[in-house]
């Protein structure tokens, strides 16, 4: 492919194209991947340090026996906070911190696909941990732990809007961490330089991959059960009512399912930065590559099949423990190899051993230990034994903390210098590293004695002569060491940024491209993007990597990066991205009142957040200047022998996109017919299905496949010749999601939902597969709405493909999800 040499002012221009706009209304504006994993990191750092205090603080109450320094309601609050925090607030943020500055590094391109949808994420994640922590400020702050375990936090037990806070703030957490994931797959998938093929990717984006596709998995169920808890708690559902079929332990394993995969979630990111750190460090490569991914693959899909393991004194049949113990004890196979892979990587190897270094070494003997302890756990009959005790708190601190926060700290030592452009002090570094490591072992390994001694978790004090007295001073003075190596690790970071050592672009003679870029990096990432030949570009190509480049400054009045294919990794398309937009920030805000409406049940709020969403969405998807210009530059693209432009279809990111919220979409119907049927077998006396429902059922079935071939027919051809055939496709689909609507209101109203969906579980369900029905129909209707107006309009503007194109995918779900319902509910 040509390269096209730019000219300085070709240059120039680039670079005011890419660049931040300057003020507090700029700051609101800027979509940057870089700016806003900045202040991603600051605010997961300031939770970290929230959740820390809050940490000492139970610390101190537990340190001696019959302690009133904290009261019972007030170690509630803390407890509930802290594991929220550290679980919800900062571990999964700072890894979408570090996958929005580090991945487009990584992968050699300009952002990641969806730049107002990270600067979404990261707004709606502040607003979200905000809003959770004013409770404080009214007095109402969670108290039900962080699993919210029912029946004792159904309004009944806990009447107040303590965990109505939780419930609706975790949500936020949940739909931040999703957006996140959306952008990783398609980052991943499609905006890698030429040539890094899925042999040669990165371990920390082949890590980032695996993650984003759990976090779909996972906290997709996580927001169906906060959403059918809250409805419980307003009175409108009866989902975990025994009395009225429903079954709190149906809440456990939706919250479970999310749970165990979560700690996966955060561990494979540190899988990835031991990676780099390793064989960083070791000079070498890491020792069998594709063993290592494959492991992480492994980890990802079996760590969806062992939840129950934190359920084993629930109840459940012998079989079901044995397929649980079972898993619980494969998973450590991968992580086995994992392990190995690093130690093998450093053998005989003249090793750098930095404080980055230290901090992975420190990992490995804690994951270890927590490994251990954790195949302990996996067997029913020990878990038995220390379920509920002090030994499962130090077993998963030792997993946590000692397997992915040491980990982080290691990524920090290692890549702030490329953050900052300044080096921290090795000196203190490694007294950094020693304290939090000698601090880590004497505050939680004491845990494990005091849980084999008979300690329950979740209690604010114990009386003296139990024999916990000693090993909780001992956690107590250790945790205060703890703390203090964080707060060396803060002044470490607070000098270097002053007085630090310049990094320059390479200072650990790394082999990946982020070590490419100046430090910090440039707004424009990668003017040239690069050409790669192996999977260590800088050690096997040299520092000099843009020799073989393309896309060398440009597009250069518009942002644009490029897309590869999926197998070869060869240049397929130029995409257009968005420049600094205030719509991110206006949603974030819209979402606030509808968050304040669900708390405290104001209908106005909510309609003023509703309206609020409606208007900064319209304002999102209008056409801008920098669109119509890509559509005419590119218009002649095939005399530069430049790849097109990627308008709509597979070309286009936005087409990813949909499919992936496909996936979204599937995943939240499955979790609600799944949990349907568990508790089905208990609804003995169900009426029999009404024949005109089911009919009205199967005919809405049948639009809705109808609706579908229009919407395909209008869609799947990329010619504006064929602009008759996509707006007789698109009118056809449009009246047809006008009869679904009709249809799906007319089957409500004659199964009469709204008076049955209080008085049992099975009308619970009838009523939130409705919703989501009508929520998934109304979606669609407004989509073809919209690309039927492009059609008529401005039938040849090539920008009115891609609605047309991505709604038509979007089709094939509605079908799946009218089909799925008709089973489920009338056969």
């Amino acid at each position: 492919m040509t390269t096209l040499q730019p000219t300085t002012s070709q240059v120039a221009e680039f670079e005011r194209t890419w660049s931040e706009p300057r003020g507090f209304i700029g700051a609101l504006k800027t979509i940057n991947n870089i700016p806003v994993a900045h202040r991603y990191m600051v605010t997961a750092a300031v939770f970290f340090l929230v959740g820390g205090v809050q940490a000492l603080l139970m610390r101190i109450q537990l340190g001696t026996a019959n302690n009133t320094f904290l009261s019972p309601d007030v170690y509630n609050q803390l407890f509930t906070m802290h594991g929220t925090t550290m679980m919800f607030l900062v571990v999964i943020p700072f890894i979408e911190a570090l996958a929005s500055y580090f991945l487009p590094l990584l992968l050699g391109t300009r952002d990641l696909p969806f730049p107002r949808l990270t600067a979404l994420s990261y707004w709606t994640y502040l607003f979200g941990g905000i809003f959770l922590y004013s409770s404080f400020v009214v007095g109402a702050a969670p108290d039900g732990g962080w699993f919210s375990y029912l029946p004792l936090n159904d309004k009944e037990f806990a009447p107040g809007i303590n965990m109505d806070f939780w419930d609706i703030g975790l949500s936020v957490a949940e739909v931040s961490a999703i957006g996140a994931a959306a952008e990783i797959i398609v980052g991943v998938l499609r905006m890698r330089a030429p040539g890094m093929t899925f042999a040669r990717l990165p371990i920390f984006a082949w890590a980032m991959l695996i993650v984003a596709f759990m976090l779909i998995l996972a906290f997709t169920p996580l927001v169906v059960a906060t959403a059918m808890l809250e409805l419980d708690r307003k009175g409108l559902t009866q989902f975990f009512d025994v009395a009225r079929g429903g079954d709190p332990i149906l809440w456990q394993h939706l919250f479970w399912v999310f749970g165990h995969p979560e700690v996966y979630i955060m561990f494979l990111p540190a899988v990835g930065i031991v990676s780099h750190v390793v064989q960083t460090f070791a000079r070498r490569p890491l020792a069998n590559y594709k063993a290592v991914v494959m492991t992480m693959v492994a980890t990802g899909v079996v760590s969806f099949l062992l939840w129950a393991h934190h359920m084993f004194v629930a109840g459940m049949s012998p079989n079901a423990m044995r397929f649980f113990m079972i898993a619980s004890m494969l998973i450590a196979i991968p992580a086995g190899i994992q392990v190995l892979s690093w130690i093998a990587t450093l053998w005989g190897a003249r090793a750098r051993w930095t404080t980055s270094l230290h901090f992975v070494a420190g990992f490995i003997v804690l994951f270890v230990l927590g490994g251990l302890t954790g195949v302990m756990v996996a067997s029913a009959p020990f878990d038995a034994q220390v379920h509920d005790s002090y030994f499962v708190v130090a077993h998963f601190h030792y997993v946590l903390i000692g397997g992915v926060i040491f980990p982080f700290f290691a990524g920090m030592y290692y890549w702030l210098p490329k953050i900052t452009g300044r080096l921290l002090s090795e000196r203190l570094g490694k007294w950094n590293f020693w304290i939090m490591f000698v601090g880590f072992n004497v505050a939680f390994f004491p845990m494990h004695i005091a849980g084999l001694l008979g300690m329950p978790r979740r209690v604010y004090t114990y009386e003296t002569g139990l024999g916990w007295d000693v090993a909780n001073l001992i956690s107590t003075l250790g945790a205060l060491t703890l703390g203090f190596g964080v707060l060396l690790f803060v002044i470490n970071a607070a000098r270097s940024g002053r007085r630090g050592k310049e990094a320059g672009n390479n200072p650990w003679s790394s082999d990946t491209l982020e070590w490419s870029e100046e430090s910090p990096p440039p707004s424009a990432q990668f003017v040239s993007i690069p050409v790669v030949h192996s999977r260590h570009p800088l050690w096997n190509e040299g520092e000099t990597t843009q020799r073989d480049v393309v896309l060398t400054a440009v597009p250069a009045r518009w942002r644009g990066a490029l897309c590869v294919s999926l197998r070869g990794a060869k240049p397929e398309s130029i995409v257009h991205m968005p420049g600094p937009t205030p719509w991110p920030f206006l949603m974030s805000v819209a979402f606030v009142f509808l968050f304040a409406g669900a708390l405290i049940d104001s209908g106005i709020l909510a309609v003023i957040g509703a309206a609020g969403t409606s208007v900064t969405l319209v304002g999102w998807f209008w056409p801008t200047k920098s669109e119509r210009m890509a559509v005419s530059e590119m218009a002649t693209h095939d005399s530069h022998g430049q790849p097109p432009l990627g308008i709509a279809g597979p070309l286009a990111n936005g087409w990813w996109g949909t499919l992936v919220l496909n996936v979204v979409l599937a995943t939240a119907l499955g979790t609600i017919v799944a949990s349907y049927l568990y508790l089905a077998p208990r609804w003995t006396d169900r009426t029999p299905v009404d024949f005109t429902e089911m009919l009205l059922a199967w005919l809405a079935v049948l639009t809705a496949l109808v609706g579908a071939v229009a919407a395909w027919w209008g869609g799947r051809d990329r010619n504006l010749n064929t602009a008759d055939r996509r707006r007789f496709g698109l009118s056809v689909g449009f009246m047809l999601d006008a009869g679904l609507l009709v249809l799906l209101w007319w089957l409500y109203a004659y199964h009469e939902t709204s008076s049955t969906r209080s008085i049992d579980a099975l009308g619970s369900f009838y009523y939130l597969m409705f919703v989501f029905q009508a929520f998934i129909t109304l979606l669609h209707f407004v989509w073809t709405g919209v690309s039927l107006v492009w059609a008529w309009r401005l039938p040849r503007d090539i920008r009115g493909l891609a609605p047309a194109s991505n709604v038509a995918l979007l089709s094939y779900f509605l079908v799946l999800s009218w089909v799925t319902v008709a089973i489920t509910l009338y056969v």
